[in-house]
């Protein structure tokens, strides 16, 4: 918007030249991060005490963590706060005729839209199920198969026209249309390695990643701080992918493919730090309110959209090491639980308690320190998954 804005003043007259800052992509990165820093911080306060006053508490399990039950009443949905940051800022920053930050928004909310009905339901309803996993998963492929179905054509081709001619061409030949290189799956470390996925394939890994990060980030949130810090610091990573990808220089250097227009979800990525950083301030423990499904949710899905437009997958699975070990962890205790009860007539489990972090804790390691552990690990990750830019 404020880009807009700014291409209109200048050509008004020659004086307003310094407008060109607006054109520098790292100039909105860094005003968009800031931008969603001060809505966060300023709007913050007023978000917890409207929950405060509607009454949305987090309810805490009978068996849970005997240390979370001080926890019972705490204000959640306030990932509401992370996504009018994040969108207010990026609206106000980006290149709004760009085709990828719009897939990415409406991700995002999206599957936001799913969190807030699934928190609605729990903390308001009273329904301590909230949306049946069926109605879930069922609304989260759907948004995923759209957008995989969206992203397949729209990272081969440079406008939404042609993509639409290249998805009626896929169609008019019996599903059958070869794809270009960099819409393979790329492999770290190596220098313009691709293996073709071909349509169904892509479309099959983008709805894997995107739900499944998304799952990932949502199971992750259970600690004060422990999700959003790991979403801060693989967002940003993300950003400097995009800066690469987008740029025909940088990605032609680093044996990149070049995508154009994603260079833009920096201005996404950057919003989503600031975002997060503000959120942090009233999430750090003790927390003062909690993201819930409509933060966990949908961050996880801006995720795996971003890592799929810039073709970085398996860095993301790096990145986010801790998301996949904690979705993980819940489906090998939960599989194993339910194959020694087949066979021996009661369940036994592979951890103390599901997700990991909870492990943890009934091993002894206080709160703070599983979150704080778990942040540098994810920092060490993230440093990891950036090598592979010049590693190759």
């Amino acid at each position: 918007m404020l880009l807009s804005l700014a291409q209109w003043l200048q050509t008004l007259s020659p004086d307003w030249g310094h407008f060109r800052v607006f054109q520098y992509l790292t100039f909105r990165a860094v005003m968009a991060a800031l931008t969603a820093l001060l809505i966060g911080l300023a709007a913050g306060p007023f978000v917890i005490r409207r929950l405060r006053e509607l009454k949305i508490g987090q309810p805490v399990r009978g068996y849970g963590m005997e240390t979370h039950l001080s926890k019972s009443g705490t204000p959640t949905m306030g990932g509401v706060l992370i996504l009018l940051s994040i969108v207010v800022s990026t609206l106000l920053w980006s290149d709004l005729s760009n085709r990828f930050v719009w897939i990415v928004l409406l991700v995002t909310l999206g599957f936001g839209s799913i969190g807030w009905v699934d928190d609605w339901r729990k903390v308001v309803r009273k329904d301590p199920e909230g949306m049946r996993s069926r109605e879930k998963y069922f609304w989260q492929s759907v948004i995923g198969l759209v957008a995989a179905l969206y992203l397949v054509f729209s990272i081969s081709e440079n406008s939404n026209l042609r993509v639409l001619e290249l998805f009626f061409n896929w169609v008019g030949s019996g599903f059958d249309v070869s794809l270009p290189p960099k819409a393979g799956l790329l492999l770290p470390f190596f220098k313009e390695v691709s293996y073709p996925l071909g349509v169904l394939g892509f479309v099959i890994l983008t709805y894997l990643v995107i739900v499944g990060s998304s799952n990932a980030v949502n199971l992750t949130d259970g600690l004060d701080g422990l999700a959003i810090m790991p979403v801060v610091m693989v967002g940003s990573s993300l950003g400097a992918f995009a800066y690469v990808v987008g740029n025909a220089v940088y990605s032609k250097y680093l044996f990149f493919p070049h995508i154009p227009g994603s260079g833009e979800l920096l201005i996404f990525c950057s919003a989503m730090m600031g975002a997060g950083l503000a959120f942090l301030w009233f999430n750090t423990h003790p927390a003062q309110v909690f993201m819930g499904d409509v933060g966990a949710l949908a961050l996880g899905a801006a995720l795996g959209t971003i890592a799929v437009i810039v073709r970085q997958e398996i860095v993301l699975a790096i990145m986010g090491g801790i998301f996949v070990v904690e979705a993980l962890s819940v489906m090998l205790q939960v599989s194993y639980f339910k194959y020694t009860k087949k066979k021996f007539g009661q369940g036994r489990r592979l951890l103390k308690m599901a997700p990991l972090h909870h492990h943890f804790e009934k091993h002894g390691w206080k709160e703070t320190q599983v979150v704080v552990r778990f942040w540098i690990i994810t920092m060490l990750l993230c440093l990891v998954g950036l090598s592979t830019l010049k590693l190759r």
